[in-house]
C-alpha cells in the first residue's frame, strides 16, 4: 500500500495519570483524549481541530489528572471505547496509510502498549514523525525542550488549554508547518 503524503495526522494524546506517576494497583494508563489535526503538506494548513474522548476501561481519571488536562471521569464517561476511536482514526482519517506526528514519543508508545494489552490493531503505519526530536536537531539544540518553549523559539503564540489533546495537536501542527515552510526556503 502506497504512503500518502498529502496530509500528515498531528496526534496528542492525553491518558490518566497520577501524582507520583503510578497507577494505583490493578489500574493502568488509558488513552482518554486523542487530538487531532491534519496538517494539508502543500500548504502547511491546519485543517481541523478535533477531540476524540475516550472512555478509560481499565482506571479511572484521578484529581491529579483533571487538574492537568481538565478533563473529569464524567466526561471522558460519555468517550467512545478505545478499539472504536482506532477504528475512527483509520476510516475517517487513512491513519494506516498516512504519516503521524507527535511532539515526543510518548503518544506513539502508549497506543503501541494500549493496542498490544487490549488486542486492538495498531491504528497506525510503520512512519512516525518525533516532532520534539525533529524541532530540536532542525535547532540545533543541546537537547529536546517543551513544546510551550518550541513554540516561544519559533515566535508562535501557545493557543488553548495546554495538556489537552485537541489544543496540543492544534499547536504542534503550527510548529511542523513551521519546520516544514523553512525546509522550503
Amino acid at each position: 500500500m502506497a504512503k500518502r503524503l498529502d496530509h500528515i495526522l498531528v496526534i496528542d494524546i492525553e491518558s490518566t495519570c497520577w501524582d507520583g506517576g503510578m497507577p494505583p494497583k490493578g489500574e493502568a494508563n488509558d488513552i482518554i483524549e486523542i487530538g487531532l489535526v491534519p496538517l494539508e503538506v502543500s500548504t502547511g494548513k491546519r485543517l481541523e481541530k478535533r477531540s476524540i474522548l475516550v472512555k478509560p476501561e481499565r482506571s479511572k481519571v484521578s484529581p491529579f489528572c483533571t487538574q492537568l488536562t481538565t478533563l473529569t471521569q464524567e466526561q471522558v464517561s460519555t468517550g467512545i471505547r478505545f478499539k472504536d476511536a482506532c477504528k475512527l482514526l483509520e476510516d475517517e482519517y487513512h491513519s494506516s496509510e498516512r504519516l503521524w506526528a507527535s511532539y515526543g514519543d510518548y503518544d506513539r508508545r502508549q497506543f503501541e502498549k494500549q493496542c498490544r494489552d487490549e488486542g486492538v490493531r495498531y491504528p497506525f503505519g510503520p512512519s512516525h514523525l518525533n516532532v520534539k526530536s525533529l524541532f530540536a536537531v532542525g535547532r540545533a539544540l543541546p537537547a529536546e525542550i517543551g513544546l510551550p518553549q518550541a513554540m516561544a523559539l519559533l515566535g508562535l503564540k501557545l493557543e488553548g488549554t495546554h495538556h489537552r489533546g485537541h489544543d496540543d495537536a492544534w499547536n504542534i501542527a503550527a510548529i511542523l508547518a513551521e519546520v516544514l515552510k523553512r525546509l522550503r526556503a
